[in-house]
């Protein structure tokens, strides 16, 4: 069945596919790192009692969590250069990898924004009262002493986001970015082949998967001891 398996599963291939894990996994960590701000401003903007950040904090989580992420790639990939062109003349052309950053980040965001927003609900409501007394603003009450807290509680969740991130990162293949999928797909038709080319994806996929879930178990058991 898999007529090339010998010539793929090659050092220098093997190699060329580990580039394209390492793009994986900074792609997906740039993300969440860029999600993360944007989750805590969606996050706070959703908690506002004031009516225009509430309100642009909801509009971009429910815009952003009901579309599907390959028509967000594929809308700053193409509509956007697009509009700009349309309005200077001038032709926009994006790095393929920095689209995927900019749509995966946007969309981690929203959903971030729910895992934070929880985090900042489940800390007890007398952490604000003790910090209204202290005579502290609610800015800094939010900064030194609910968010620490809302963090804490959810770091699993984080852990669980940053492992879609690292699938999701697949969807960038689809304007051209070489990635992990990518470099498979460049495999399979360097030797007219695929069957081999994915499987040597899926086995990389799993072992960045595994480790991130080892990694993130030992942070919630030193959490857990913390506590």
């Amino acid at each position: 069945m898999f007529k090339a398996f010998d010539k793929v599963f090659t050092l220098e291939n093997i190699q060329y596919m580990g580039k394209g894990a390492l793009m994986a996994l900074c792609i997906a960590a740039v993300a969440l790192t860029c999600g993360l701000v944007l989750g805590t401003l969606g996050a706070t903007g959703r908690n506002s009692r004031h009516f225009i950040p509430k309100t642009i904090a909801n509009l971009y989580v429910t815009i952003i969590r009901g579309t599907p992420l390959l028509l967000q790639i594929l809308m700053i990939f193409s509509v956007i250069p697009s509009i700009y062109t349309a309005i200077t003349g001038k032709v926009l052309r994006i790095d393929p990898v920095l689209i995927g950053m900019i749509a995966l980040s946007i969309n981690s965001g929203a959903y971030q924004t729910e895992l934070i927003r929880s985090g900042i609900n489940g800390v007890d409501r007398g952490q604000w009262e003790a910090c209204e007394t202290l005579g502290l603003s609610s800015w800094k009450t939010m900064k030194l002493v609910i968010l620490p807290q809302a963090f804490k509680r959810i770091v699993p969740p984080l852990i669980s986001e940053f492992i879609t991130l690292i699938k999701d990162s697949s969807l960038i293949s689809c304007i051209g970015a070489v990635e992990l999928l990518k470099s498979a797909q460049v495999l399979g038709a360097d030797y007219f082949e695929v069957m081999s080319p994915y499987l040597l994806a899926a086995i990389f996929y799993l072992i960045m998967t595994i480790v991130v879930s080892l990694i993130g178990a030992k942070i919630e058991k030193r959490l857990a001891v913390s506590d």
